[in-house]
């Protein structure tokens, strides 16, 4: 059974820094799109950065773009997700999400692909 557990959040001042983790375990596809998504209170849920793990692509947001990396250790089958550059609009719940695909520049972050997600980790950031 696929788990996703994600943690690292935590409350910050505008400007600062978090990496979020997501340990991911139970999967067997040898192609794996691990995504992460946020949802801020009253808002949809919106990707924010993805990577494939057998190839390392990875795909970002326009709001991540230049703030946010996400990287993987597959030893561990970690993803992580550093956030440098914080801003209130960031505060949100950040969910890992895992799907048996290649992310691609169409399907990164259709919520739809992704069979497996985390129960998410709450980063709050005050200006």
């Amino acid at each position: 059974q696929v788990q996703l557990v994600e943690s690292g959040g935590d409350s910050v001042q505008a400007g600062g820094s978090l990496r979020l983790s997501c340990a991911a375990s139970g999967y067997t596809w040898s192609s794996t799109c691990i995504a992460w998504f946020r949802q801020a209170p009253g808002k949809e849920r919106e990707g924010v950065a993805a990577i494939t793990s057998d190839t390392g692509i990875t795909y970002y947001a326009d709001s991540a773009k230049g703030r946010f990396t996400i990287s993987q250790e597959n030893v561990k089958n970690t993803v992580f997700l550093q956030m440098n550059g914080l801003k209130p609009e960031d505060t949100a719940l950040y969910f890992c999400a895992a799907g048996g695909f290649r992310c691609g520049s169409r399907n990164r972050f259709l919520e739809g692909n992704f069979g497996h997600w985390g129960q998410g980790t709450q980063v709050t950031v005050s200006s």
